[in-house]
């Protein structure tokens, strides 16, 4: 498994699936999630690939606990 990175004041994650509906079901569960914990990730997607970027905003746009948290949440959906 691919593993999370640190990089430019986010965690960075990019995820690639068989085609669009397994992408866009994965961000779904992701965004049920990301509105549970009420922590929402930047991402964007093409077709089969998605790339998130977490990074808490309230502790100037850095990685904190709260950003952990949600992507061993996320990996944990995978």
């Amino acid at each position: 498994m691919i593993m999370w990175r640190e990089t430019e004041n986010s965690l960075y994650k990019r995820f690639e699936f068989n085609d669009f509906s397994e992408a866009f079901a994965f961000m779904t569960r992701v965004a049920l999630l990301a509105e549970k914990q009420n922590h929402h990730p930047k991402w964007t997607n093409s077709w089969n690939t998605l790339e998130i970027w977490l990074s808490t905003h309230d502790a100037g746009d850095k990685v904190t606990e709260r950003d952990r948290k949600l992507a061993t949440a996320i990996d944990q959906i995978m």
